[in-house]
């Protein structure tokens, strides 16, 4: 298939694509009149006599300082040297990527004022994976995020760097070695470029990618740790959750009750004198599913972000440009902090059923291991589970309830939204490590239920692991073991549907 930038629309899926290469994206015809036709606009009012914000007036609380054409291409190049000014370590290359594909959608919708000829380039820098460098830190998510912005587009103008193989390189060489001419920006084109909310959005949707996996794994895991412990199936029935149908509760419970599905292990149990399991077994769908119905709720603000116009000021005409808060990261950042706690609630679970495993109840040896006290067996690892819930829980802070004042009070309330979706990545890292140690857990319980078999999805599963990690008979250096099963959860290697 094949994307019209500013046409079609956009989801999780999609912008991936497109970053991977699987998708081809395109400016149709319908595309470019659009985008002529906002240009054209900007023309007439550059040349107006009339002040308007962004066009022929400084930015800020500058807007009063009326500019005069000779000195418009100066003023665009200013406000991106000007701008650029983030702190800390870059983000990663894809996230870059997906700041510049999301940017070229909204810019190509046709309420920008932007020259083809600026899309055009940007649009060669996907092509030829030119990919920016961009600093992790300095965006308060007001006028959207002005510093990430505009080290994303200093490459435009022949500043700032590029991604070549891992190593950051100066612009200007890579430009001059592909035959590309730094632009000279024109009136409203340096303020659309770095007005908008594509650095928050692009930790979204890195975010989202991730945590519909983890959300999926998050389920297996519980189920290998159920089988484990041998718990019940029944707090999984259908009758119990179609009276208190929220919709991630619903679709945990119908996971879980086939990833049980003939499963020899926990019909060995059936009648026992178990009356019902701790909260972190036999809750898993209230506590899973409310993190999915917060995933649902972020991926549906996140394809709304990615699909609308978020720069200022908005060109509707050419004798009128709407001056208003588009840019304004809000929307995301409080979802963003949502999903971050129920991001952080899949690992303290996850944790609570660790310690569980190793309490040695239910037929399990204390420790996982059969030879307890001269070997400390699978005790030290939750350790760092523990360390891990508790960095998430400082994490959870959600950055959307502050603001600081900016722009000297013109930009009075601010969103903090890029901190917050770099957050949620934060802790989303920190969960794969989580559920890594739990499903090496679960795998060494399993153990001792043999010669009982699991579902053939979980069988399938512990297959996954022991191509990495033998069953621990004997103390040994785990942290190789834990390393190894970082890198498949990382890696999506195991079945999780």
């Amino acid at each position: 298939m094949t994307f019209k930038y500013g046409v079609d629309r956009l989801n999780v899926d999609i912008v991936n694509a497109i970053a991977d290469g699987s998708v081809k994206a395109h400016l149709c015809q319908e595309a470019l009149d659009k985008v002529n036709k906002s240009r054209q606009n900007v023309d007439k009012m550059a040349s107006s006599d009339k002040a308007i914000y962004g066009i022929n007036t400084g930015f800020g609380p500058l807007c009063d300082t009326q500019i005069s054409p000779e000195e418009t291409h100066l003023l665009q190049k200013n406000l991106l040297i000007t701008h650029a000014v983030g702190v800390g370590e870059p983000i990663a290359k894809p996230i870059s990527k997906l700041m510049l594909i999301t940017k070229v959608h909204a810019l190509s919708q046709g309420f920008s004022g932007i020259r083809l000829e600026v899309i055009q380039r940007m649009l060669a820098f996907i092509d030829l994976d030119l990919i920016p460098v961009v600093p992790e830190q300095g965006s308060v998510g007001a006028s959207g995020d002005l510093a990430p912005l505009s080290h994303l587009f200093l490459p435009l103008i022949g500043e700032g760097e590029f991604w070549q193989n891992g190593e950051v390189v100066p612009a200007a060489p890579l430009l001059r070695e592909h035959g590309l001419v730094p632009l000279e920006l024109h009136a409203k084109e340096g303020l659309a470029l770095i007005n908008g909310t594509q650095f928050i959005l692009s930790h979204a949707i890195t975010a989202l990618t991730k945590m519909g996996y983890l959300l999926d794994l998050a389920d297996v895991t519980g189920a290998m740790s159920i089988e484990g412990m041998q718990g019940s199936e029944s707090p999984f029935r259908a009758e119990l959750h179609e009276i208190r149908a929220f919709v991630g509760n619903v679709e945990v419970a119908a996971r879980m009750r086939r990833f049980f599905k003939n499963s020899e292990n926990m019909a060995a149990h059936q009648g026992c004198e178990r009356v019902q399991d701790p909260y972190s077994l036999r809750c898993i769908p209230q506590v899973h599913g409310a993190s999915r119905n917060a995933y649902y709720h972020l991926k549906e603000l996140a394809e709304i972000e990615m699909n609308s116009v978020t720069d200022n000021p908005i060109v509707v005409s050419a004798e009128e440009a709407i001056s208003g808060g588009g840019f304004h990261g809000q929307p995301l950042a409080m979802v963003l902090d949502y999903a971050s706690i129920a991001a952080a609630e899949l690992g303290n679970i996850s944790d609570r059923r660790c310690y569980l495993l190793l309490e040695g109840l239910h037929g399990l040896p204390r420790l996982l291991t059969s030879s307890g006290g001269l070997n400390s067996g699978m005790m030290i690892p939750q350790y760092a589970t523990a360390a891990l819930v508790t960095e998430n829980k400082s994490l959870c802070f959600p950055p959307s309830a502050d603001s600081v004042p900016t722009s000297m009070g013109q930009e009075d309330h601010v969103s903090m939204g890029s901190i917050s979706g770099r957050k949620l990545n934060q802790i989303l890292g920190n969960i794969e490590k989580i559920f890594a140690i739990e499903l090496m857990y679960a795998a060494q319980a399993i153990e001792f239920r043999r010669p009982n078999k699991c579902s053939e999805l979980i069988e399938q599963n512990l297959k996954v692991i022991r191509a990495k990690v033998a069953k621990l008979e004997e103390d040994r250096l785990l942290k190789p073991d834990i390393d190894a099963m970082i890198t498949l959860v990382k890696s999506q290697a195991f079945t999780v549907n």
